[in-house]
């Protein structure tokens, strides 16, 4: 029989969220931007609070706050590995964000290339995983190769693979799930492709890190990125970088900066207090392992988080499969992506739309008087919306967390009937 424990209790998750409780004017917000951003839970606040406050003060000295600082750096190097799934904490890098960690590494690697290499990027990914290796493709003389995705089932193109993989291929990177079209790839296929020839690997795990749990080792990547702010924590970068390539590459850093990682890769002084709330969001995900997920509390770190993002997937289903079955009454509403509510296991809770021939930003004013938070563009995805054509006009983005409701999912659902009356 089940506990109490393992039973998903809605009105308890959300009591972790502080922002939730806001209301404005006196209506409550309904939170459904989660793919741009999602909202922190008290722990983080909980951790950086420390950080500011307990010890504030720059690593490395001899004194109390300093020695703290070290302290809890470590353990955020621990902690971040243990949720990626490395080997170790020298294997984990943190930075301002995922974009900015993929143009300093993107630097670094392209030294090792020559003109006549060549790399493989995605037209399925956020371009902060596509420009960089542009951008360093051009100076050093590479020639670039795309992998395309099926504009009708939203999947890689994977029966091209041995086409595009060479041995000259230098790098082939791409994403676990797009922050557009929802998919989840299968990205160990793509990463034993690109080690098959040589090539460094890079996977960027911005939108699925939210939704299950990381495993560096399974996928079998040499980098691996994600942004603390998409599962829950502060503004910030964390990366897995496989220890035999972090050592390879010449660090860009001032000169006294350690030369040894897990700050090797670190060009400045880190936001200490990201880190530390970075900490507190896995520990949030942790927390629903024993509380939701049949986990006990002396269970190790990364037991618990399977147990939490176990019981995490399995709300977040139950959010899909109601969105999806209400869209299928609505034939005016064009879904990119996999529509099929029995098909959610292949996507994340992110749904991109054109709802009837309404402007996007049109859309998502009206959700917005309603106090219900939705998103329209294209949210970098540039490659994305130039196959799909809606580039220029945009598209509207509904995405969850396991913090919303089925009762929100309905609220918008209803929405969406007001904008179409008709269906």
């Amino acid at each position: 029989m089940a506990t109490r424990e393992n039973v998903w209790d809605e009105v308890e998750v959300r009591g972790a969220f502080p922002a939730l409780a806001q209301r404005d004017h006196g209506v409550v917000r309904l939170y459904a931007d989660a793919p741009g951003g999602t909202q922190v839970a008290g722990r983080v606040l909980e951790r950086m609070r420390e950080s500011l406050i307990e010890h504030c003060a720059n690593d490395g000295g001899q004194f109390r706050t300093s020695q703290l600082t070290d302290e809890k750096l470590q353990h955020a190097h621990a902690v971040g590995a243990t949720f990626l799934g490395a080997k170790s904490s020298h294997e984990v890098v943190y930075g301002l964000n995922t974009t900015t960690l993929a143009f300093h590494f993107s630097r670094m690697l392209a030294r090792e290339w020559q003109a006549g290499d060549e790399i493989l990027v995605s037209r399925m990914d956020h371009d902060a995983n596509v420009a960089p290796w542009l951008i360093a493709a051009e100076e050093r003389g590479v020639t670039v190769r795309w992998l395309d995705f099926d504009s009708q089932t939203y999947q890689y193109r994977y029966d091209t693979l041995s086409s595009l993989i060479t041995p000259r291929t230098r790098l082939v990177s791409c994403n676990h799930a797009s922050n557009f079209l929802g998919t989840i790839n299968d990205v160990a296929r793509i990463v034993a492709a690109a080690k098959a020839v040589g090539a460094v690997t890079v996977v960027d795990a911005v939108q699925s890190s939210p939704h299950f749990l990381m495993d560096v080792e399974a996928i079998g990547c040499d980098i691996l990125w994600t942004s603390p702010y998409k599962y829950f924590g502060p503004h910030a970068g964390l990366a897995f970088i496989r220890r035999e390539l972090a050592d390879r590459l010449t660090p860009l850093k001032v000169r006294p900066c350690a030369n040894t990682m897990p700050y090797k890769h670190s060009p400045g002084t880190p936001s200490f207090e990201a880190q530390l709330g970075t900490v507190g969001a896995i520990e949030h995900m942790a927390w629903l392992g024993e509380r939701f997920g049949g986990a006990l509390a002396q269970d190790s770190l990364r037991q618990r988080l399977a147990c939490g993002y176990t019981a995490a997937i399995a709300h977040e289903t139950a959010l899909s499969v109601r969105f999806l079955t209400a869209l299928a009454a609505l034939p005016s509403i064009k879904l990119f992506g996999i529509s099929d509510p029995l098909a959610v296991a292949g996507r994340v809770p992110t749904f991109s739309m054109q709802v009837g021939g309404l402007a996007a930003v049109e859309v998502a004013q009206h959700f917005a008087a309603h106090n219900i938070f939705v998103w329209s563009g294209s949210f970098y995805a540039y490659e994305i919306a130039g196959v799909l054509g809606v580039r220029e006009t945009g598209v509207v983005r509904i995405g969850f967390a396991h913090y919303n409701t089925l009762g929100e999912v309905d609220a918008i659902i209803a929405i969406l009937h007001q904008l179409l009356p008709n269906g």
